[in-house]
């Protein structure tokens, strides 16, 4: 095993990430992009997996607090919004480009029939 690879295992471990005998489970397609987000940012080398669990621990935590954070969908918002704020913290986007492409997301979705993939204008996901 990769260091790389062993040190996303230690990140999924300290995180719980849900999982079946296969590896993660999503339960939606969004929730594998948030996740592929997170994978790819990290190979990228724009954070280590040891931020990226400080911070989505907080979300967790918080959401926990709130009586929220029970199931995927709960889970893999607090992964979104880790992903969110690892961004910011980083520098990646500005809050207007990180705003902009939520709304852009946001959009999409409400002219997408329902179990259809959501598609940004112009062919980007």
């Amino acid at each position: 095993m990769t260091s790389a690879a062993y040190d996303l295992e230690q990140a999924l471990d300290r995180v719980q990430i849900p999982r079946d005998e296969d590896g993660p489970v999503f339960d939606e397609p969004w929730q594998a992009q948030a996740f592929a987000m997170a994978v790819k940012l990290n190979e990228a080398g724009q954070f280590t997996w040891s931020e990226w669990a400080d911070i989505f621990g907080v979300e967790i935590a918080a959401a926990t607090e709130k009586g929220q954070g029970v199931g995927n969908e709960a889970y893999y918002l607090c992964w979104l919004a880790a992903l969110e704020k690892i961004v910011g913290v980083k520098d990646l986007l500005t809050q207007e480009q990180l705003l902009h492409r939520r709304e852009e997301w946001r959009q999409a979705s409400l002219r997408t029939e329902h179990g259809q993939p959501i598609e940004l204008q112009g062919g980007d996901k």
